[in-house]
């Protein structure tokens, strides 16, 4: 499993979870503090005035009480996903949809070689096109809030642009 957090200037911090780890709130507090420093390191200004937003599903390691308040300790600011919404994370439309792109048709040997393989992939994608995922994103969510919550199709085929 691959966790990853970016923006719209790339990939700021990524992790593959160690193989039979599960992703719980003790894990996701350990990841979230790998993120804080490489936020402080890769983007310094936005770390000194506190004014990046991190943005989380409503998977239960994400919604947890604990996990709310070491939130709100370290003064994360978190943008509420949508309930019922898993159509709106920016993984799911853009980034893991990128990743297969470049990596479909091809054969690996092992685990080792799917990481650095998908590590490259991550690395080949350009800034513009994470440019493009929160333009799109933004239109998605303006979509969802016009119909009130209810599903909605639309033809744009997901915010990879």
């Amino acid at each position: 499993m691959l966790l990853t957090f970016f923006d719209i200037r790339g990939i700021v911090h990524y992790e593959f979870v160690p193989t039979g780890r599960t992703v719980n709130q003790v894990y996701y507090f350990e990841v979230l503090e790998g993120l804080r420093e490489k936020v402080r390191r890769k983007r310094p200004e936005l770390f000194a005035n506190n004014s990046w937003i991190s943005y989380h599903d409503n998977v239960p390691s994400h919604t947890a009480l604990s996990m709310r308040e070491f939130l709100a300790i370290k003064q994360i600011t978190v943008l509420e996903h949508p309930a019922y919404s898993p159509d709106l994370a920016p993984n799911d439309l853009f980034l893991f949809l990128n990743i297969k792109e470049i990596l479909k048709g091809r054969h690996f040997d092992d685990t080792d070689d799917i990481r650095s393989n998908t590590t490259a992939a991550l690395k080949a994608i350009p800034q513009n096109r994470f440019q493009n995922c929160f333009e799109g994103w933004t239109r998605h969510l303006h979509w969802c809030i016009a119909s009130q919550g209810e599903y909605f199709e639309s033809d744009h085929g997901g915010i990879q642009q």
